[in-house]
């Protein structure tokens, strides 16, 4: 009972102190000291939380209170104030609120003194212990720093307490201290204490952590010291010069020369732009003149132990760091807002432009890139990294800002400042020179660029789009002249040609005004040109070669869209390979550097098993060898002897040593040619491999070309020619998809396949000529749907079609009434061959027809049902053509599994109003009289299914028919249901009676649904009554009631008898004159008052029609207890209710049968309802009538004013 006691006095006072009331009441705050004073003897329960609720409650007193309480709470003793970090907090505590009262409690105290500082050490990482789960600086190493920093002794704090006190031994919760400790002291420090802080020992330890901390469950503390570092930067943006000494200092610790930091560092975005310019004029002078005595360089223990000298020559030091730098240049401007000035951005461009493809032969003013000079010489592959880092610099500047397009504040487009850069570049050719000099065609080409670049723009403003995306095109292409003059030499020349054909040329050009057959047409050449761009890896290319395909899609020819699609196709590509995918991966071999050599060194034996268990199982699976090997190792082994006796001939003859070295010789060379056949068919297949890689990436980045076209030019004819190809990759990709790149081919093809191309608002309205192929094209589609594998593939198939069907409608459409969309949809409907649109019913009823059938009648059929109701739903006058092939499968020699799903189509087809519009009244009412007729023999097995398709055939005929039920209801037509009534009336004991298997609830449901809408009710089920339930049920045209229990007199209503006591003539005389007073229950009242408005109106009581209405079969009673159930029957059979305006007293005529009437009749069956306890007296015509009338009342007393 202790330890409750404990908790519940230690809350109870931190609930005080919580409340406010503790600091006020000063003799409740004694009490409270010394009971937690008491409370921290028992340390076994408690630890540590009543000294940390002391020292909460006393910083928050007054000083006068402190000072009172101070002695009692603390002791005169240092051993005890350095015992734990309670104690030293309580100290530090009053040492900053009254340091008069301690001095005079304790003396002159130093803890900063040489016995002092191990015993601080202790205490600090005790309190770093504590909160290692909390994962934050403990107070008292953030009261000891202030302290530190107020008596002027933070460097002596610096360096011994934490750098050789906690750093000694490796203990992380002491060393995260640290880390916290540097995080929080930046804002606190000056300019001159900074180097102490970020050139020692700790920050060393804390880039090991940066490049170890590497695997996922470790813990990371890179983002705990960015928001440390963002926050000091946020703190002091008006003292730009600290900005950029804490900046530079974290950018200082490398691992061999490679800082730990990475390129992208969101806190760089908080310098103000002084100290941005500073920082981008450090990182270029540590480009030109690397100093890395300057740096805080460190080796991890793997990469102390490695005796490789060319991992620790400065060398390799310099083109890590020039790396980074560059990168970390890049990512500047990639951080950079548009309100920034234009000067950084222009100068990061011009950097590293320059030293890409430059070098300066003298300096000049002019170009202050040319007095830039190198401490290091300047590598080849360091130049290659500069000029990647260039190309994604210029996708950066090619794009726009968050809230400015890509211009400078002159309104000139970064790109063509740089082309002007480039151009007098070129131009002083006294002071820099190309690394790859300029021929004089290539110098011509670049003339010709220039010019060209002036007269895009000088073009009309309605070009200007178009003339930017070539400028574009134009300024990639001629910085490439820089990188390979010889390619792209040609390719300016090309590009020119094209684009002024292109701003000369009309968009809308007809297939007659073609070149000539000995020229290609321009379009073409420059999608070769943009296809030869995609090919390289390069993102900026892919933006600009989609830009550029947008503006000249409108004038794409077949033979230029011919050329996409052949990179789709493996055979054609394989065939004509063209266009040479190039890759990177050769070239960035060396920047694996970047990473970390003690990353690189823990995975070195792991690399080494991992290979010589892919060597191993490479040998394994060639363990099946050739037998020439076999052969000539047994020649080499008979050679040597070795195979002993021949033909069972014992030889006991040794070979000698030279025989045997011989041997060894022979054998040695043959499992050496054998090896290298190995890893030549090694190296083959890796290089099939990277091809098909290379070809697989190419084809997705082809694909962009694809989605601009049907996204911009929906409307071309040269869409239609893209289903198959686009069919044909999916197709592929579904059987091929086991990597993660098929996969995205194969996602981003569906894609422009489903949502650009299929659902398109959009399509070609101009087809011409080539009605006749479509036909043709959509009978090829509809055949590849019904003979694919899967169904996945079947449904792309299957909506092609569909969409081909769409574009031949749509075009008969225009081509017939020329009425607006809006005038069509307001107008009526047309029927009959009207509602076809330009739709050949001839040929394109036969090819879904065959599709039906085979989906009807094949065992693994790869169409379903929602495959046709979707055609059933856009093509209604097909669907009408379609229909007697599906009725034709409802019975007969189809599977119990096929009739289901004719069953499903039909029943999902005839609710849509537009094929109901396709039928004159006769047709329709002989479609359904046929369905039903159908059905109902289907029905005539119902309660003996077997098997689960059979289960599922009675299902569906069921539900089929209550949809028939509803249409005939709906539209009140001419059919004759008494077969139907007979055939489930008499199924009515196999579905009740013996075990029925899972799923026979809901047939149970639908047959009784079907019954209701004959006028059948639904029995409840009487357990006392079950004996003498089967005698009253099994007479299906009974008319009498089971007699129900007996009631005290008591209980009985005396305006209610028992409809069972009712004598026939009286429930006559009842319906005919309505004599007895009507009930006035309140049911009865709310119904009456429902039925009111529509009475009162003048329309007859469709709900509930009065129950003298006469029925045109002489046979069926007059005296059912069924009230409901004979007026549905009337209904169905067509007779015509009473009006509830008739008088009450005369006995209404009968009616003649309307034209529609019933062929049959249907008998009257007289289930049982449990419920049915009104008298026929209460529902008679007066009791409507004068409902009525008093509803007009009040209608009249309403309009009065």
């Amino acid at each position: 009972m202790m330890r409750p006691a404990l908790f519940a006095n230690l809350f109870g006072v931190l609930a005080l102190f919580q409340s406010g009331r503790l600091v006020k009441d000063s003799e409740a705050l004694m009490k409270s000291v010394k009971l937690l004073q008491t409370l921290a003897q028992h340390y076994n329960h408690l630890q540590e939380q009543p000294q940390k609720a002391l020292v909460d409650i006393l910083s928050e007193v007054p000083e006068a209170t402190l000072q009172a309480i101070l002695p009692k709470v603390l002791k005169a003793d240092l051993n005890s104030v350095l015992g734990s970090p309670e104690h030293l907090e309580l100290f530090l505590l009053a040492q900053q609120k009254v340091p008069e009262k301690l001095k005079e409690l304790m003396g002159p105290v130093n803890l900063f003194s040489d016995e002092n500082i191990p015993r601080l050490v202790s205490v600090l990482k005790v309190a770093a212990a504590s909160v290692k789960k909390e994962r934050k600086l403990p107070a008292v190493a953030l009261d000891l720093l202030r302290l530190s920093l107020r008596e002027g002794k933070f460097s002596r704090f610096w360096k011994e307490v934490v750098e050789q006190g906690l750093l000694k031994k490796q203990f992380w919760p002491a060393s995260y201290l640290c880390f916290r400790l540097l995080g929080t002291a930046l804002p606190l420090l000056s300019k001159e204490q900074l180097p102490l802080v970020m050139r020692g020992d700790l920050v060393r330890h804390f880039g090991e952590h940066m490049v170890t901390a590497k695997l996922p469950n470790q813990f990371k503390f890179a983002p705990e010291m960015n928001e440390y570092v963002g926050a000091f930067l946020e703190g002091c943006r008006d003292d730009p010069e600290r900005q950029l000494a804490v900046v530079v200092a974290f950018t200082c610790i490398t691992n061999q020369g490679l800082p730990v930091l990475p390129t992208f560092w969101r806190v760089v975005r908080s310098l103000s732009p002084c100290a941005l310019k500073g920082y981008v004029a450090w990182l270029q002078n540590m480009f030109l003149r690397p100093d890395l005595d300057s740096l805080v360089d460190f080796s991890t223990s793997n990469q102390k132990k490695a005796q490789d000298a060319s991992l620790h020559g400065p060398e390799r030091a310099v083109f890590r760091l020039r790396k980074w730098v560059i990168l970390r240049l890049v990512s500047i401007v990639d951080t950079l807002h548009a309100e920034k000035e234009d000067d950084v951005i222009e100068e990061v461009a011009r950097f590293c432009f320059f030293h890409s493809f430059f070098e300066t032969k003298k300096p000049t003013s002019q170009i202050p890139e040319t007095e830039q000079q190198f401490s290091f010489p300047l590598e080849s592959r360091t130049r290659e990294v500069v000029s990647s880092a260039f190309f994604s610099l210029l996708q950066t500047i090619s794009t726009q800002f968050r809230q400015a397009p890509e211009q400078s504040q002159d309104g000139q487009p970064w790109t063509l400042r740089l082309v002007q850069f480039a151009d007098s570049l070129l131009n002083h050719s006294r002071n820099v020179t190309p690394l790859t000099p300029f021929s004089a065609q290539q110098r011509q080409a670049w003339d010709r660029m220039l010019q060209t670049l002036k007269e895009l723009e000088a073009c009309s403003p309605e070009a200007k789009a178009k003339a930017k995306a070539f400028q574009l095109l134009l300024f990639l292409v001629g910085v490439f002249l820089f990188k390979s003059p010889a390619e792209s030499c040609d390719l300016l020349g090309d590009i020119q040609t094209c684009i002024k054909k292109s701003l000369v040329e009309k968009p809308r050009r007809t297939r007659s005004k073609a070149t000539a057959p000995q020229e290609p047409p321009w379009v073409e050449v420059l999608v070769e040109i943009l296809l030869a761009l995609l090919a390289q890896p390069s993102h900026l290319m892919r933006q600009v070669a989609r830009s550029v395909f947008g503006h000249i899609c409108a004038h794409l020819t077949p033979r230029a869209l011919q050329l996409i699609l052949d990179v789709l196709n493996p055979e054609k590509s394989q065939e004509e390979d063209s266009v040479v995918v190039t890759d990177d991966s050769e070239k960035q071999l060396d920047s694996g550097e970047d990473k970390s050599s003690d990353s690189e060194d823990d995975r070195h034996s792991a690399s080494e098993d991992d290979s010589d268990e892919e060597d191993s199982a490479e040998e394994d699976r060639d363990g099946d060898v050739d037998q020439g090997f076999r052969e000539q190792l047994m020649a080499v082994l008979q050679a040597g002897k070795a195979l002993g006796a021949v033909d069972g001939e014992d030889d006991d003859e040794e070979l000698g040593d030279e025989a045997m070295m011989a041997l060894d010789q022979n054998l040695a060379s043959l499992f050496a040619e054998q090896k290298l056949r190995i890893q030549a068919r090694k190296d083959e297949k890796k290089k099939l491999q990277k091809e098909k890689v290379l070809r697989r990436d190419f084809q997705i980045r082809v694909l962009d070309l694809i989605e601009v076209l049907v996204t911009k030019q929906p409307e071309n004819p040269l869409v239609l020619e893209l289903l198959e190809p686009l069919l044909d990759v999916i197709r592929r990709s579904m059987r091929t998809s086991s990597s993660k790149q098929e996969q995205d081919l194969l996602h981003k093809t569906a894609r422009i396949f489903t949502h650009h191309l299929c659902r398109s608002r959009h399509y070609c309205h101009d087809l011409g000529r080539g009605v006749g192929s479509l036909y043709a094209q959509v009978e090829r589609l509809v055949q590849q749907a019904s003979r694919q594998a899967d169904a996945s593939v079947s449904l792309y198939h299957f909506n092609a079609a569909l969409y081909l069907l769409r574009v031949l409608k749509g075009n008969a459409a225009d081509a017939g009434v020329g009425k607006t969309p809006k005038k069509q949809k307001a107008g009526p409907k047309p029927k009959g061959p009207e509602a076809a649109g330009c739709l050949d019913l001839s040929l394109v009823t036969p090819i879904y027809s065959s599709a039906l059938t085979s989906f009807l009648t094949r065992r693994n059929s790869p169409l379903t049902v929602p495959m046709f109701l979707s055609l059933f739903s856009r093509h209604p006058v097909l669907c009408k053509s379609l229909l007697p092939v599906v009725i034709q499968h409802v019975t007969g020699q189809a599977r119990p599994r096929h009739q289901a799903q004719a069953c499903v189509l039909l029943q999902k087809a005839l609710p849509v109003r537009e094929l109901r519009l396709c039928f004159e009244d006769p047709e329709w009412e002989q479609l359904v009289s046929q369905i039903l007729g159908k059905v109902t023999e289907n029905l005539q097995t119902l309660g003996e299914a077997q098997t689960k398709s059979e289960q599922q055939r009675e299902l569906s005929s069921l539900g089929l028919l209550n949809t028939l039920f509803r249409t005939v209801h709906q539209e009140k037509l001419t059919v004759d249901l008494s077969a139907v009534l007979g055939v489930l009336q008499s199924r009515q004991e196999s579905l009740q009676q013996g075990e029925r298997p899972a799923g026979s609830s809901r047939l149970c449901d639908l047959y009784w649904q079907a019954m209701k809408a004959l006028g059948v009710q639904r029995p409840k089920s009487e357990k006392k009554d079950a004996k003498e339930g089967p005698s009253v049920t099994q007479s299906p045209v009974s008319t009498k009631r089971k007699k129900k229990g007996f009631l005290p007199e008591t209980k009985k209503r005396k305006k209610h008898k028992p409809e069972a006591a009712v004598p026939e003539e009286d429930a006559k005389a009842a319906v005919s004159g309505g004599d007895q007073p009507p009930s006035t229950g309140k049911k009865r009242r709310n119904r009456r008052k429902a039925r009111g408005p529509a009475q009162a109106n003048g329309t007859p009581a469709t709900k509930r029609p009065p129950p003298d209405a006469t029925s045109p079969s002489p046979s069926a009673p007059a005296n059912t207890p069924k009230l409901k159930k004979k007026r549905r029957l009337s209904q169905v059979n067509g007779a015509t209710p009473v009006s509830p305006v008739a008088p009450a007293g005369k006995k209404q005529p009968l009616k003649d049968l309307p034209e529609k009437g019933v062929s049959g009749k249907s008998p009257q069956s007289a289930l049982p309802r449990k419920k049915a306890r009104l008298s026929l007296v209460s529902k008679s015509p007066s009791l409507l009538q004068s409902g009525a009338k008093r509803k007009k009342a009040s209608l009249k007393k309403a309009r009065k004013p």
